[in-house]
């Protein structure tokens, strides 16, 4: 039995190595400029994150050495668990507001994204429930339709922060889940329409998201105004050419793009390091799918291989939506880039989530 416990993924686990090393140094030069100018310190930024890391590591270490069963037994209270502080970030005095979003839960010293848990959450309980019921995955009412409620509840609530490129990414990845179990697509199809016109409605009852949509199709109409973040994001990129113009050296991030260190981190990895750079962490990213899928594929169970998929999908989605719209292949959302973007809870629960796919490589078969 022991044997079993003994072989990780390592090059996962390298890859994901790489990709932290990769942010710490970004953000080091990336968040310099605005970390002075708002807190004194050129380092603030970076060794919050360092600490992150740090941290991270470890419970990535602690969650390889778990059995991933765990989650299968106690899917439903972990579910729980992941609404309760959906629902109290949004209550007054709890949730902290900050850019006109309210999406985060104050400890003192770290602040709390209720979101990140909540993707977790929903990929243990969407993979317990399908392995659990999968002969009536075919069957709407039984096997669809109650996952489907708890998946436009959860994206609802993460719409009143509110935040919609996490609630796109845990309807991608939910919904990838559900067709790797057994979903006929008959069924996807019929639930594609009201899902585009209940995106429609929230895109269309707040003017700002409008706006965003209309600089998407043309940025240049209003260059100072709504189509200046995304311009500088271009400039960026385009300055660096195939080689970039040198670690430390990028321009734009001196407060030209508004957030150089999270959303627009790509931007400034391309300025620097080229064309080159920025392929180089799109093959990092592409290997960690790949890692993703073969550690599904082996995997013991059903269970298990529908945790992997969920967990590959929730990294990789939010990276092509990051990149996409730091490209303006789609709409700029504020979504981060994982283990490059400077954040806490989206690099602890990363890494949490790194953790748990390599203990399920640890007992496949």
């Amino acid at each position: 039995m022991e044997e079993k416990y003994t072989n990780i993924d390592f090059p996962l686990f390298i890859i994901t190595l790489i990709l932290i090393l990769v942010g710490l140094i970004m953000i080091m030069s990336a968040s310099g400029v605005r970390a002075y100018n708002i807190y004194g310190n050129a380092h603030y930024f970076f060794s919050r994150q360092l600490v992150f890391a740090l941290v991270g590591l470890v419970i990535m270490f602690v969650a390889s050495k778990i059995d991933y069963n765990i989650y299968h037994r106690n899917s439903k209270l972990i579910l729980s668990l992941g609404f309760i502080l959906l629902i109290a970030v949004l209550i007054p005095g709890i949730g902290r507001t900050a850019g006109g979003a309210t999406r985060w839960i104050s400890f003192g010293i770290f602040d709390f994204q209720p979101s990140e848990a909540i993707k977790i959450a929903l990929i243990i309980y969407i993979a317990s429930f399908i392995s659990r019921k999968s002969a009536k995955i075919e069957d709407f009412k039984k096997g669809i339709l109650p996952v489907v409620i708890i998946i436009v509840f959860a994206a609802i609530l993460i719409m009143q922060q509110p935040d919609m490129g996490t609630a796109v990414n845990i309807t991608g990845f939910s919904f990838i889940i559900l067709l790797v179990g057994g979903m006929r697509f008959k069924h996807l199809f019929g639930l594609s329409i009201p899902g585009i016109l209940l995106m429609w409605y929230y895109i269309s009852s707040a003017p700002y998201r409008l706006n965003r949509i209309q600089t998407f199709l043309n940025p240049w109409k209003d260059p100072r105004g709504t189509g200046y973040h995304i311009i500088q994001s271009l400039l960026a990129l385009g300055s660096g050419g195939l080689t970039g113009v040198g670690p430390g050296n990028s321009r734009q991030k001196f407060l030209y793009l508004p957030e150089p260190g999270t959303d627009f981190i790509f931007a400034i990895l391309g300025e620097e390091f080229g064309l080159i750079g920025a392929g180089f962490v799109i093959i990092l990213f592409g290997l960690f799918a790949y890692r993703g899928v073969l550690i599904s594929l082996n995997s013991k169970d059903l269970f298990g291989s529908l945790l992997a998929v969920g967990i590959t999908s929730m990294i990789i989605i939010q990276v092509l939506i990051n990149i996409s719209a730091v490209t303006s292949l789609l709409p700029v959302t504020g979504i981060t880039l994982p283990f490059i973007s400077y954040g806490g809870s989206s690099l602890l629960i990363s890494l949490y989530a790194v953790g748990i796919l390599l203990n399920i490589s640890r007992q496949s078969q």
